[in-house]
């Protein structure tokens, strides 16, 4: 049931004023000496305590939590907890001024689609000694993490440096439905109503739209329906683009990048002829009043409006990575049980694409520094080595047995139904107080697709208890439409710390660049025939040929590729 918890983002490279915060936070040089040093042969648990960073959501107490408890009396650790909240771009700051003050933590424990560091931060970290090295405390005090790195090849990969070194370690959240974003969701029963099939191809998504638009499927006898909606972040025109050109950007705002490999080349999709006619074609719908106007401006909460508004339904389709994000699971009057996920559409030429999105974010979650004891260091490592085991991984996301989760029963059925059922959530009563049980996504970390997959979920993919089934197998018309050819690995490209400045402004320039201009050409305030000439010129004017030099150096050196 990971919906609630999924990352939003994908860690963007640090900006120029990390590395003064580097330098700030360093009090006394590298502290490769220190690093070097043998670790103490700790047995049993001494007592100890540890300064943690992490982000904690309204509904959480971590002093108070179930399983910080537990983590007192398994492993004897006291947590004094420096706290942050789930809006990125506060909790990124509060973590780059503690970096900055000195005062930083022992270890900071974060969220993905919160904040995280990002590989650049961790290699400039550790070139100022304050972000130590986890090989030797994985060796000698983590046999579950070195495991689960040395099984899953991709995994280790994201995690280790350039130089073999783990500065951190990332979560690996092998998130099916989240892997493919580029999903549209349409209301069934409107196609119903009006005697037609779902859309295969772009010109049958135009058709279904101007029948939403004219046909009154809602039966209130007013032009009031939306045929397609979306959002600022679960935006839409990723799912539309890759009928025209295979486009890895994210629905729910996870990559906003369109770097592919084309022909084994590091290289964009965005001044291509395929991303032109894949805006005309937007642009084409969007004159015919067929998307809402808001689409490309209103927040999440303004399209849940839409899909929740009193009365009749009035919302036709929207964009997102499922259902629950723009109408509420278990409407009384059943109308989120309307809407059902749409496959990719061909296009004009042929493509029939989706887009995918790496299952988790390069980067690090686990991050201990130099203020951390050697005593201190071990027990961390030990808590985080728990976690990689079935019952850690159950214990930390969850909470109690019995309050939040329970163990399978007689007629449970896995997610994959291939697997033996392993855990199943406790539905918790609506209104009821939050159980403040496990600590939720902190402890996402050996989260693979056996695990996941192996949660006992209601067979009725329609009723709230089945909702996370009615996300898998709707996930199974996207997947495999992704064109592995032009994958970009990102998650395990490291660019060097000397030119992430530089990258970071190119990046931000350019995705931003691209972005901007999309919606001009689709909402018409920019013309595809007089004025795509000029936006490519932009993009030069934005050194793309120097973003691309320095992802394809970064690319050539990835090893295993």
């Amino acid at each position: 049931m990971s919906v609630q918890f999924r990352r939003r983002r994908r860690a963007a490279i640090v900006g120029t004023s990390l590395l003064a915060l580097a330098l700030a936070a360093c009090s006394g040089g590298s502290s490769s000496d220190e690093q070097a040093k043998p670790l103490p042969t700790i047995t049993g648990n001494p007592g100890v305590t540890l300064d943690v960073f992490a982000p904690q959501s309204a509904d959480w107490n971590l002093a108070t939590n179930d399983f910080t408890k537990a983590v007192k009396e398994k492993f004897n650790i006291t947590i004094k907890w420096q706290n942050t909240t789930f809006d990125g771009g506060p909790a990124k700051e509060k973590r780059q001024i503690s970096l900055a003050s000195g005062d930083y933590p022992d270890l900071y424990l974060l969220i993905p689609w919160v904040d995280q560091f990002t590989q650049a931060d961790l290699l400039k970290l550790s070139n100022q000694g304050v972000v130590i090295p986890l090989n030797q405390l994985i060796d000698q005090y983590a046999p579950n993490i070195k495991k689960a790195l040395d099984s899953t090849p991709e995994w280790k990969a994201m995690a280790t440096a350039p130089d073999g070194k783990i500065y951190g370690m990332p979560q690996w959240v092998d998130c099916f439905h989240c892997t493919y974003q580029d999903k549209l969701w349409m209301n069934s029963a409107w196609l119903k109503k009006l005697g037609l099939e779902q859309p295969k191809t772009t010109e049958d998504m135009r058709k279904v739209l101007q029948a939403f638009k004219t046909q009154d499927p809602n039966g209130n006898g007013k032009a009031d329906e939306i045929p397609l909606s979306a959002d600022v972040r679960d935006v839409l025109i990723p799912y539309f683009m890759n009928a025209f050109i295979y486009d890895p950007q994210g629905t729910s705002g996870n990559n906003n990048s369109t770097l592919v490999l084309n022909d084994g080349k590091v290289d964009i999709q965005a001044n291509k002829d395929g991303w032109r006619e894949g805006l005309r074609y937007l642009n084409s719908l969007y004159k015919e009043g067929l998307i809402d106007r808001g689409a490309f401006t209103q927040n999440p909460d303004a399209l849940a409006q839409q899909g929740n508004k009193a009365g009749t339904v009035v919302l036709g389709s929207a964009t997102v990575l499922h259902p629950g994000i723009f109408v509420n699971t278990g409407s009384p009057d059943g109308r989120d049980k309307q809407y059902d996920a749409v496959p990719p559409l061909t296009g004009p030429s042929g493509a029939n694409f989706t887009g995918y999105n790496f299952p988790s974010a390069p980067g690090a979650t686990f991050v201990l520094t130099n203020k951390a004891t050697p005593e201190e260091q071990i027990q961390a490592i030990k808590l985080l080595d728990y976690m990689f085991t079935e019952e850690g991984e159950i214990n930390a996301f969850w909470g109690t047995e019995g309050k939040t989760w329970r163990k399978p029963q007689a007629g449970d059925v896995a997610l994959d139904k291939s697997l033996k059922p392993l855990y199943a959530q406790i539905q918790q009563k609506p209104g009821a107080k939050p159980p403040n049980s496990g600590w939720q996504a902190l402890a996402q970390y050996n989260n693979n697709a056996k695990y996941r997959n192996s949660e006992a979920i209601a067979t009725d993919v329609y009723s709230p208890a089945g909702y996370e089934r009615r996300l898998y197998e709707a996930t199974k018309l996207y997947a495999g439409k992704e064109d592995k050819s032009k994958i970009y690995p990102y998650w395990k490209v490291w660019i060097e710390p000397t030119l992430a400045n530089e990258m970071a402004t190119l990046q931000t320039n350019i995705d931003n660049y691209v972005q901007q201009n999309a919606l001009q050409f689709v909402t018409g305030s920019k013309n595809l025939d007089t004025d795509w000439d000029g936006y490519v010129k932009g993009l030069d004017g934005l050194g793309l040929k120097r973003y691309l030099e320095i992802q394809q150096a970064a690319y050539d050196k990835m090893p295993n590729k």
